[in-house]
């Protein structure tokens, strides 16, 4: 039962007719936010070979490089969002997204393989806590009912920045020598100041909490604070050290730690893969190929998201999608047809994209407050290191056995622990993995419904 039930039908009513304009407010701009933290993060891909034409850095310098971003992210990604905790989203995302706009700009600059590696590092730190930041953002607007719609549209992200950030990369490598600057310089220097001005953007349009949105109506205000704070009665409310130390955390940060492999083993090497599928040299055409694999995803991230919403089976979906992530990514290696290689990307895209607002749905409602901060924080830094362990696992497997098969089939390895995770992921609403953090007894979406499989 719904830990808002006590509360007055009509109050309920109230709170949910806000759903829909609270959507239509926040959730284009969180998305906006997220395809330019995606786009920069990701856009090093469009450079790699010119980098190592340039400057000499190698396949496996530039995979170190890349996933060295995850390592700033890591360290800082708790103690970012217990900031944004208590001073609120507004102010902390406005100084995140200004940030880490300055220094992918600055990544014009780059002339060698330790500034490269610096550049990464930094920005890493410059992002930590905008992820993790907006997943608790939206717990506090959204009853949980419509909780993983909402993720669901911000998830939109990933495949939106993918599809569009592909043509704009390559178009934006077609400047080369205009002004004096390579294409690269280009595109680092727009992109990065797409988020400088987003960043500003969000102190005037982002509001911190529901009772401070004076474009809802008054009644509506109060009715969600109401339904949040009623929903957050049925969480976990320790501090963060408590949450910092519950095995339940860990075992989500190693089931999202799977996820993130996969994104990333595939994101920072596609353009070069989609190049080498279609034999042409990275540019505005090879963006558009890129943009394929993420349009599929797009699609499917909205149907699965009201999906899973509908049945609440996350713990089969999740295996489903992690499965299904596994076999396209393997499968791209496999054939050697160009139109099967990118229907397998599609499908590699499928999984790990619609599978992470499924993922979502299960630490958020178990973890509230301070709890909540620290643990989605801890979570997603964790699982943030994937994005450092794959392309270095991926480089790693090309060179040792001289095929760029192998980086693919390792990296098709990882999705399939997290779906064997995933899997256990029902026997949590018993079992005592928690150290200092108490259990919510069955929480709802852990695990799968009655009468699901």
């Amino acid at each position: 039962m719904s830990s808002s039930s006590h509360l007055p039908q009509s109050v309920i009513q109230t709170a949910e007719s806000a759903v829909k304009p609270v959507l239509k407010r926040l959730m284009p701009f969180l998305l906006l936010m997220y395809v330019i933290a995606f786009l920069d993060r990701s856009n090093v891909g469009f450079a790699q070979s010119q980098l190592e034409i340039d400057f000499g850095i190698s396949s496996a310098a530039y995979a170190f490089g890349a996933g060295l971003f995850f390592i700033g992210y890591a360290v800082f990604e708790v103690p970012s969002n217990l900031i944004m905790h208590k001073v609120g989203a507004r102010w902390w995302m406005a100084r995140i997204m200004v940030t880490w706009g300055l220094i992918s700009g600055a990544m014009m600059f780059v002339n060698g393989t330790a500034a490269f590696y610096g550049l990464r590092f930094a920005l890493g730190i410059a992002e930590a806590g905008f992820f993790p930041g907006v997943i608790l953002y939206i717990t506090y607007w959204m009853p949980k009912k419509y909780a993983n719609r909402a993720r669901g549209l911000f998830y939109m992200g990933l495949p939106i920045a993918n599809t569009l950030g592909g043509p704009l990369s390559g178009a934006l490598l077609e400047l080369d020598g205009v002004w004096g600057l390579t294409g690269y310089q280009w595109m680092f220097m727009v992109e990065g100041l797409l988020a400088v001005v987003v960043g500003f953007w969000a102190l005037w349009y982002l509001t911190d909490r529901p009772a401070n949105a004076t474009w809802l109506p008054q009644e509506q205000r109060e009715a969600l604070t109401q339904v949040i704070a009623s929903e957050e009665m049925g969480k976990s409310e320790h501090g963060a050290l408590q949450a910092l130390k519950s095995g339940r955390v860990w075992y989500f940060a190693l089931i999202y730690f799977a996820i993130q492999a996969a994104v990333y083993g595939l994101t920072f090497f596609l353009p070069k893969q989609v190049s080498a599928i279609v034999g042409k040299s990275v540019g505005f055409e090879v963006g558009l190929v890129t943009a394929v694999p993420w349009l599929t995803a797009l699609v499917a991230v909205i149907i699965i998201s009201r999906y899973a919403d509908r049945t609440r089976r996350y713990k089969s979906l999740g295996v489903i999608l992690l499965g299904a992530s596994a076999i396209g990514i393997a499968g791209s290696a496999a054939t050697g047809v160009p139109q099967l290689a990118l229907g397998f990307l599609g499908l590699a895209a499928v999984g790990f994209v619609s599978v992470q607002p499924v993922f979502w749905a299960l630490p958020s409602e178990y973890l509230g407050g301070t709890a909540a901060a620290a643990g989605i924080g801890l979570i997603n830094a964790v699982g943030n290191l994937g994005g450092f362990l794959a392309p270095n696992l991926r480089a790693w497997a090309e060179s040792t056995f001289h095929t760029p098969r192998a980086g693919l089939y390792a990296l098709a390895v990882l999705p399939l622990i997290g779906a064997l995770a995933f899997a256990g992921t029902a026997k949590l609403r018993s079992a005592k993995l928690e150290a200092g953090v108490a259990a919510v007894d069955k929480p709802e979406g852990v695990g799968a419904p009655t009468g699901a499989p």
